[in-house]
């Protein structure tokens, strides 16, 4: 049993090593390569836009009518920006080196971790068997259905949840590792690297944004450990996300400090942090949406406030349940003008709109006197009314106001 013992912490060692050192700059974006034709980029660009338009369409944030309409002017707009010039284009080797490692080191891990207090599984002649055996997606599921067995008889096995969570990640069933993750207690609450997975995983299962509970996430992770790659990278990402470009440069730049200098990994973000800082230059170190004054002055249109629920019907809802906060013309079309994903789970949840965060095709809050703000608790899992729905909304909202309290207090017939 002794070397039974060590043989699983040598290799439970070596998989954390070999994560730690390679994913970081394996997953950077590396630099600039070679060049392609404008044209093939903002075609590119244009169908990453349809598919996220198909997929607001499916998730009910779109109907028929708005789809429609936003895929017209979207073809409208691709016909007046391709020209025949040239711009950069990255490689992605690195990343799918990434996520060949991500995949099969995890997938590994459980696969030992289904086998442990079996010495018998370290039997050359069983080993030999095992590997003329091709793992198969039926053989994963059922290697995943074992584990969660073990977990429903061993609730408290926050290491057993831990390796749940990222199996379902490398899978990207992202709502399911969120779940594992919410049951890693302690164990995760503790470990800086595990917060910021956390955070990830509940982003990816919220349509990418990190406002809310992933963005808490990774404050704690970093007030652990304030150069934790991963949670530098991620709050980077989320600052962003809430147009704070400072903030930007400065995570970003401890994480430069990480890296080795004059790598592509090095070099890619150097000009990430150099682009960050521009923009927070031109706003005079002001997120957007704050009045300055001068020739530049940034007009205020930005709308900013906080969602809460009544006590009333709070009870009606569970701490998974998808919310959806939207701001939308109050008369024509009823595509949204800007959407932010959360889970109850987050409120009191913090809102801000601009006109950044116009769908694509969509139209911009600018261009509307006032507008109407309405905070879902969807169900149903869709941001589509549905019956039992919970919701609350403000009609007559001018942009540039603030401060907005939007209460979810009405449900849905």
């Amino acid at each position: 049993m002794t070397s039974t013992t060590g043989f699983i912490l040598a290799s439970a060692l070596l998989v954390l090593v070999v994560l730690g050192i390679l994913l970081l700059p394996l997953w950077r974006t590396p630099k600039p390569a070679k060049t392609v034709n404008r044209g093939e980029a903002n075609l590119d660009i244009f169908r990453d836009q349809m598919r996220e338009l198909e997929r607001d369409h499916d998730e009910g944030i779109l109907t028929d009518a708005d789809l429609k309409q936003a895929k017209s002017e979207l073809q409208r707009r691709l016909l007046d920006e391709v020209h025949p010039e040239t711009v950069p284009q990255a490689k992605s080797g690195g990343r799918q080196t990434a996520l060949a490692l991500l995949i099969a080191l995890p997938l590994a891990a459980t696969a030992g971790y289904l086998i442990l207090g079996n010495p018998q599984a370290l039997d050359p002649t069983q080993t030999q068997t095992q590997t003329q055996t091709q793992i198969g997606p039926q053989q994963i599921e059922a290697m995943l259905g074992k584990l969660v067995e073990k977990l429903k008889q061993n609730p408290d096995d926050t290491k057993g949840w831990v390796m749940l969570a990222r199996s379902y990640k490398v899978l990207g069933r992202f709502s399911e590792s969120a779940e594992a993750y919410s049951h890693g207690g302690a164990l995760v609450d503790a470990d800086p690297s595990l917060l910021a997975d956390y955070a990830e995983v509940l982003a990816q299962a919220n349509g990418g944004s990190l406002a809310g509970q992933p963005d808490k996430l990774l404050s704690r992770a970093l007030e652990i450990d304030p150069n934790e790659p991963q949670a530098l990278f991620l709050a980077g990402a989320a600052a962003s996300e809430r147009r704070d470009f400072s903030a930007v440069a400065r995570y970003w730049e401890r994480l430069l400090q990480q890296l080795e200098p004059g790598s592509e990994e090095a070099q890619s973000l150097e000009l990430a942090v150099a682009k960050a800082r521009e923009i927070d230059a031109q706003s005079g170190g002001k997120p957007p949406g704050i009045t300055t004054t001068g020739p530049n002055a940034i007009p205020a249109e930005s709308i900013s406030g906080v969602v809460t629920i009544s006590s009333k019907i709070a009870a009606q809802a569970k701490p998974g349940d998808l919310l959806f906060v939207f701001a939308r013309a109050e008369e024509g079309s009823r595509m949204p003008l800007a959407v932010v994903r959360a889970q109850l789970a987050d409120l009191p949840l913090k809102f801000r709109f601009d006109d950044s965060m116009a769908l694509p095709g969509g139209k911009k809050i600018s261009g509307f006197k006032t507008v109407s703000v309405e905070a879902r608790v969807a169900k149903a899992g869709k941001a589509q009314s549905s019956s039992g729905d919970l919701f609350g909304s403000i009609k007559g909202v001018k942009p540039g106001s603030k401060n907005i309290k939007l209460v979810i207090d009405q449900i849905q017939p």
